[in-house]
């Protein structure tokens, strides 16, 4: 009976690990997407002079839009200049 209750204990703690894990990881691969199109926005619609390449798409993928702002500010104050 003790070891029914356990194995129990442990599936609950299990799923909900599993379920706030989905919900953060969600919330991460959704800010990183939004991110990578405002790279590509700011750079092909807007045309400003921020370099597309491994640095600064991994800047986006990682940082999302805080690293889409960073990448921005940093453009726009001459310190990241493009190829």
């Amino acid at each position: 009976m003790h070891e029914v209750f356990t194995y129990i204990l442990t599936g609950v703690v299990l799923i909900l690990f599993l379920y706030i894990f989905w919900k953060v990881l969600k919330k991460v691969i959704v800010n990183s997407v939004v991110g990578l199109f405002l790279l590509f926005l700011f750079k092909f619609a807007f045309q400003l002079p921020i370099p597309i390449n491994l640095a600064t798409i991994g800047v986006t993928a990682v940082f999302g839009l805080a690293g889409v702002g960073s990448l921005l500010i940093l453009s726009l104050s001459g310190m990241l200049t493009p190829p």
